[in-house]
């Protein structure tokens, strides 16, 4: 069952980022808060912090800048234990987006998020997206310029892989990655055991197949009806359990759907069940 918790983000612990920064394991991603307007998504970002909410995922590209303008509107001045996250190296193009990592672009990227967002420093920025046409050494090289400017507290990187890990890793001190990953989406899995083995943080991003659940056996159906739970909670605290290093980050235009995921963070799995779940059939 889900015991009932005045904060539930934090009933499952903490991971600390970068030695210092110490967040509750159940964040919220802020990709989709433009959809709920200005009223809605203010009222949807309150709430995720009187759930215990304490860390905030956004990037510069998410609803063309304006999630960080929300995020800004809604909590400025922001509260002391909150850690903002957000993301540059990512920018639109045609129908959709593509990577640009050149140095000169991450500095003004960064310096349009600390303006949108209202601060001197941000916590926690990470690069969106290796380019093709950028060696990571030298985007990430200037992301640690800037950290050493105090622009920049930690630096995280998404959608790295194996030997690209590896070099980013080598290449200035990073705190978390986040890459697709769910319970029916592994390619990441290796991620996640370079990620246990050094202490950083893996958010997944995703984590509920964008809404939809694949659960081709009937697996966590079955768990969610023993839980009286919800498919979506069963999926967020398998993720829980499987790591201790593991920072969820779902996101959602609905304060519905918002209090049903962090709650999940009071969802406690038995090892049966855990089991069973670590057998569910992966895709990609």
């Amino acid at each position: 069952m889900i015991a009932p918790d005045h904060q539930p983000a934090a009933a499952d612990g903490t991971v600390t980022l970068g030695g210092d920064l110490t967040v509750n394991r159940m964040g919220f991603g802020a990709m989709w808060i433009t959809l709920a307007g200005l009223e809605g998504g203010t009222k949807l970002l309150r709430r995720a912090l009187e759930l215990g909410v304490n860390l905030i995922d956004t990037a510069d590209m998410y609803g063309g800048q304006e999630s960080e303008r929300l995020i800004a509107a809604a909590l400025h001045p922001y509260p002391d234990d909150l850690v903002i996250a957000t993301k540059g190296g990512q920018v639109p193009f045609e129908q959709a987006s593509r990577p640009d990592c050149r140095p000169e672009h991450l500095r003004e990227a960064l310096e349009g998020s600390l303006k949108r967002l209202r601060l001197e420093c941000i916590d926690l920025y990470q690069l969106h997206n290796p380019d093709p046409d950028v060696p990571l050494e030298e985007a990430l090289g200037a992301l640690g310029e800037l950290r050493g400017q105090g622009k920049i507290r930690h630096i995280g990187v998404s959608n790295l892989y194996a030997d690209q890990l590896s070099l980013a890793m080598s290449t200035v001190p990073v705190v978390s990655v986040q890459n697709l990953y769910s319970p029916t989406v592994r390619s990441s899995e290796g991620e996640l055991e370079t990620c246990e083995r050094h202490g950083i943080a893996f958010m997944p991003y995703r984590p509920l197949d964008s809404g939809s659940i694949v659960d081709s056996d009937g697996s966590i159906r079955e768990i969610a009806s023993a839980h009286r739970a919800t498919v979506a909670q069963v999926a967020l605290a398998w993720l829980l359990e499987h790591s201790a290093w593991m920072l969820p980050i779902p996101g959602t235009s609905s304060i519905a759907h918002l209090e049903e995921n962090v709650r999940a963070a009071t969802l406690r799995l038995t090892a049966n069940e855990v089991a069973q779940l670590d057998a569910v059939p992966a895709g990609a």
